[in-house]
């Protein structure tokens, strides 16, 4: 008989009995990988945007405070908005080669351009 999502009382938490209360997920996203280390993908996107472009900088590895202080030393130098959502970093316009360059100078080698 297959269980019906009324009986899931506690929503498909899985306990476990170690003393490590933390989530796992938690603990990977917060691990502060050093930036030699890490690989950057910048893209330029057109999608769901009604035709105007942003800069998406995507994979970047490491505490949430850390993205949010890049994502205002991206913006504020290009001198545009945008946004820090969902471990990305989106750059109003079309500044994917300057980007790169504030990236390299941050000391992120291992940058890949995309779109």
């Amino acid at each position: 008989m297959a269980k019906n999502k009324k009986d899931d009382k506690d929503g498909g938490i899985v306990y476990s009995t170690s003393g490590n209360s933390s989530n796992w997920k938690e603990d990977e996203e917060n691990v502060n990988v050093p930036p030699n280390k890490q690989k950057l993908y910048i893209s330029i996107d057109r999608k769901q945007r009604k035709g105007k472009e942003v800069t998406l900088i995507e994979g970047f590895r490491g505490p949430e405070s850390e993205l949010q202080a890049l994502g205002k030393l991206l913006k504020s130098s290009c001198g545009t908005g945008g946004s820090v959502k969902d471990g990305e970093i989106i750059i109003q316009g079309n500044f994917r080669d300057k980007v790169c360059g504030l990236l390299e100078a941050k000391g992120f080698p291992c940058i890949k351009k995309g779109g």
